[in-house]
C-alpha cells in the first residue's frame, strides 16, 4: 500500500509540474512547432511521444542518478536513512508554501541560440526527443520545488525508490500527449485548452499546496 501511495503521489507531481503555466506554455509551443510543417497525423503524433519520452528520459534519468548518488555513499546513506524522515516534513511544508506561492524564488532561463534550435526542429523525431530533454531540465520553480522538494525526498524515504521519477516523467508526459492527439486531430487553436488548463491548474496547485503543508506537519511532530 504504501509503495502504490508512492507511486500515485509520483504521478501527481508529474502531472502538476506539466499543467503548471511556464511548462504548460513550452509543452504547447513545443508540439506546436513540432507538428507545423507535417501534413499527417501520424508523424505529429510520433513526434509529441518522441518529445514526451525525452522528457520522461531526462527527469528518470537525473533522479537515478542523484537518489544513487546519495545512496552509493554509506555515511551519506546512514544520516539519510537517520534524519530524512524527519526533514519529509519541513520540506513537505516548503514546497507547499511554494506551491501557494507564499514563497518564491527565480532561476535561470536555459535558453538555445536560435540556429541551434531550428536544427533540432528540423531533425524529425531525434530532434524531438532532445527538445523534450531540454525543455525538461529548464527547471522553473514550482518545477523546481516539486522535483527536488517533494519527489526525491519522496524517493528518498520510500522503498520504490529510483522508480519513482521516471513514474514523475510519464505524469509530465500524459498532458504533452493529449495535445499531440489533438493537433494530429485537426485542432488548430489550442488558446481554449490553455486558458481552461490554466484555470484547473491555479486551484488543484493550491490544493495540493494546503495538503503538502498539512502532511508536512503531521511529519515534522517526529522532530520534538
Amino acid at each position: 500500500m504504501e509503495i502504490l501511495l508512492a507511486l500515485g503521489s509520483a504521478l501527481w507531481l508529474g502531472v502538476l509540474t506539466s499543467i503548471s503555466p511556464c511548462p504548460l506554455a513550452a509543452n504547447i509551443a513545443a508540439v506546436s512547432f513540432l507538428s507545423k510543417e507535417v501534413l499527417h497525423p501520424g508523424p505529429v503524433f510520433i513526434s509529441g511521444l518522441a518529445y514526451t519520452l525525452g522528457r520522461m528520459a531526462a527527469y528518470a534519468v537525473l533522479g537515478w542518478i542523484i537518489i544513487s548518488s546519495l545512496l552509493s555513499v554509506p555515511q551519506v546513506a546512514q544520516f539519510l536513512q537517520k534524519y530524512m524522515p524527519k526533514a519529509l516534513g519541513p520540506l513537505l511544508i516548503i514546497t507547499g508554501l511554494f506551491l501557494l506561492k507564499i514563497i518564491t524564488f527565480k532561476l535561470p532561463i536555459l535558453t538555445l541560440p536560435l540556429k541551434h534550435y531550428n536544427k533540432i526542429l528540423d531533425s524529425g523525431v531525434p530532434g524531438a526527443f532532445l527538445l523534450g530533454l531540454i525543455f525538461a531540465l529548464a527547471f522553473c520553480p514550482i518545477s523546481a520545488a516539486l522535483f527536488f522538494g517533494s519527489l526525491i525526498p519522496l524517493s528518498l524515504n520510500s522503498k520504490a525508490g529510483a522508480l519513482l521519477p521516471l513514474i514523475y516523467g510519464v505524469g509530465t508526459g500524459l498532458p504533452v500527449l493529449l495535445f499531440a492527439v489533438a493537433i494530429a486531430m485537426g485542432v488548430t487553436s489550442l488558446g481554449g485548452w490553455f486558458r481552461r488548463i490554466t484555470g484547473v491548474e491555479y486551484l488543484t496547485r493550491r490544493i495540493t499546496g494546503v495538503i503538502f503543508i498539512i502532511v508536512g506537519l503531521y511529519y515534522a511532530r517526529n522532530i520534538f
